[in-house]
């Protein structure tokens, strides 16, 4: 953060909480319609989010600085530029990543791997997520997605070993893996892989 702050007390911290009316008066506002500009920073930010029901809070923009207007002014002549050379020039300066004519560090590194177009998205659960389901309940995508075990856009579902399951299950997935399916079956339920 950067800039400043125009803060003013717009309430009056009469009967407020003596927390609000130590915060003001460290901010400067001991009287209502005051002003202060203080320095946006962290600690600026949260003395007013604290008593931001009694402050009008503006953030103060600088005029632009107007150079080349005479050699009184202070920025005048070169106006901050410096003498000749390209950044002086008007349309002067270089794009992103122009390295003075060097090769860039973009073309001097060598490509690597590529983007498969076609990859499955396959979202993951394990029997120990199951548990939340009653005994006997079918256990299908609609309700994976109801109870939000699953999220998001996907090609399918798979169903994983990790943990243990202990009531007889439906389940309705893509995928299974040996171990889940075993589990599951261990327990008096069935698995159809779709």
């Amino acid at each position: 953060m950067s800039g400043v702050l125009r803060i003013t007390l717009v309430k009056s911290m009469i009967g407020r909480p003596e927390k609000h009316r130590r915060v003001l008066r460290g901010m400067g506002l001991t009287k209502l319609n005051r002003t202060v500009e203080l320095k946006d920073t962290p600690s600026t930010r949260g003395m007013v989010n604290t008593v931001s029901h009694l402050v009008k809070v503006e953030e103060k923009i600088d005029e632009a600085k107007r150079v080349g207007r005479g050699v009184g002014s202070g920025s005048g002549k070169t106006a901050g530029r410096g003498t000749k050379g390209h950044n002086s020039r008007s349309g002067g300066g270089v794009r992103p990543g122009f390295e003075g004519g060097q090769m860039p560090i973009h073309r001097r590194l060598p490509k690597r791997g590529f983007t498969n177009i076609f990859k499955k998205k396959i979202s993951v659960i394990n029997i120990r997520d199951l548990s939340i389901f009653e005994s006997g309940s079918t256990v299908d995508e609609a309700e994976l997605v109801r109870t939000g075990l699953v999220k998001g856009p996907r090609d399918g579902i798979k169903l994983l070993g990790h943990g243990e399951v202990k009531i007889p299950l439906t389940i309705k997935v893509n995928g299974v893996s040996k171990s889940a399916m075993e589990k599951i079956i261990a327990a008096g339920g069935n698995v159809e892989v779709l």
